[in-house]
C-alpha cells in the first residue's frame, strides 16, 4: 500500500539523506520524494510516497518524528486531500503531427511551452492516472517520447488550516512550528530503539 506523508522540517544539511536512511533501516521503498519552501523561513516541506504495510504507517510515522530537525509529520493519505504532480514531455514532431498533439494537449489541459524543429514540450499538472493516461496514448499513438521528467506527488489535505492561516484569519495566536513539534516528539512512542541499535 502507498503511504503519502508530507514532513516540515528545519533547512539543514543532511537532513534528506538522514530521513532517506531512515527509511532504508526501516526497509521501506520510497516511490516518490519531493522537496520544496514552505510558507515559513527556514523550513521545507518534504512529501515521501513509501510503500508499506498499512500497520507500518505509524511506526514511520514515529520514527520520523525522532530525527532532529523534523519539525511536524503527517500522513496526508488517511485524510481528504489535494495531489498533485507534474511532468514535462519532450515529444518528436513534425508538421504533420504537430497539429494532433496540439489538439492532444487540449484533451488533457496540458500546455506546450516549447516549440523547436523537429520536437516539442508538453507541461501537465494533474494526478499520476491523468499523467499516464496522457503518455499512453501517445505511446499507442506511436509517437515518440524523447524525454520525460516527472516531479513526484504533492499533497496538501483539504480544509486543514496551517497555524499561519488560522492567524491571518484572526482565529488563533501565532503557534511556532517548533512548539508543535516539541509537544509531539514527546508523545510519540520510542520505536527508534531497535533501528538504532542496527
Amino acid at each position: 500500500m502507498l503511504h503519502t506523508f508530507v514532513a516540515l522540517v528545519e533547512d539543514k544539511t543532511g537532513l534528506l539523506s538522514r530521513v532517506t536512511s531512515l527509511f532504508r533501516r526501516l526497509n521501506v521503498n520510497i516511490t516518490s520524494l519531493t522537496v520544496g519552501g514552505t510558507e515559513t523561513a527556514g523550513v521545507s516541506r518534504t512529501t515521501i510516497v513509501a510503500e508499506a504495510a498499512d500497520d507500518r504507517a505509524p511506526r514511520i510515522m514515529a520514527s520520523l518524528y525522532k530525527l532532529e530537525g523534523v519539525l511536524e509529520v503527517d500522513n496526508v493519505g488517511r485524510h481528504s486531500a489535494v495531489v498533485r504532480e507534474l511532468a514535462l514531455l519532450k515529444i518528436a514532431a513534425s508538421q504533420k503531427t504537430r497539429s494532433d498533439l496540439f489538439q492532444l494537449a487540449e484533451v488533457f489541459r496540458a500546455r506546450i511551452v516549447d516549440l523547436a524543429p523537429e520536437s516539442l514540450m508538453m507541461e501537465i499538472t494533474g494526478s499520476a492516472s491523468k499523467i499516464e493516461g496522457l503518455v499512453q496514448i501517445l505511446l499507442e499513438g506511436n509517437y515518440r517520447i524523447l524525454e520525460m521528467a516527472r516531479s513526484g506527488r504533492m499533497a496538501m489535505r483539504r480544509g486543514h488550516h496551517t497555524s499561519r492561516v488560522l492567524e491571518a484569519l484572526g482565529d488563533t495566536p501565532r503557534v511556532e512550528p517548533t512548539m508543535l513539534a516539541g509537544d509531539r516528539k514527546h508523545d510519540a512512542p520510542d520505536l527508534m530503539a531497535e533501528d538504532d541499535q542496527a
